[in-house]
């Protein structure tokens, strides 16, 4: 299944793992991942701290890609929501973490999420 990143010259040198567009070629299955906040698997618990949500968070994009029979180099495309700007250059640094070189396509929104105790939320889509 081939990506492919546009990164027109015309437009700002994309930045941390960014890329302005993901072309994924036809033919190919597309997932689509709920918005995703860090409960535990009974539901009604989740940590405290920014990056142990994120964390969590993204072992369950890990778990969910799996299910479908994919992997990370599958992600093209992310939505985070963040409950505040201030958690900014933390998320950065684990999108990157768990990433690795792949790149997506990616928007961060700061926002006032579901639940007081929500400190992110993620969506994304998945080819393969």
């Amino acid at each position: 299944m081939p990506l492919i990143a546009h990164d027109p010259p015309e437009l700002f040198p994309p930045y941390r793992g960014y890329v302005h567009a993901m072309e994924v070629a036809g033919g190919s299955r597309l997932l689509f991942i709920s918005g995703l906040n860090a409960f535990q698997s009974d539901g009604t618990t989740m940590p405290e701290s920014f990056e142990d949500q994120a964390q969590l968070i993204w072992s369950h994009i890990k778990t969910i890609l799996n299910s479908a029979g994919l992997g990370i180099e599958n992600l093209v495309s992310l939505r985070t929501y963040l409950a505040d700007p201030a958690f900014d250059e933390a998320n950065a640094r684990i999108r990157a973490e768990q990433l690795g070189s792949h790149r997506v396509s990616s928007t961060v929104i700061c926002c006032t999420l579901l639940e007081p105790t929500w400190k992110l939320e993620v969506e994304a889509v998945a080819a393969g």
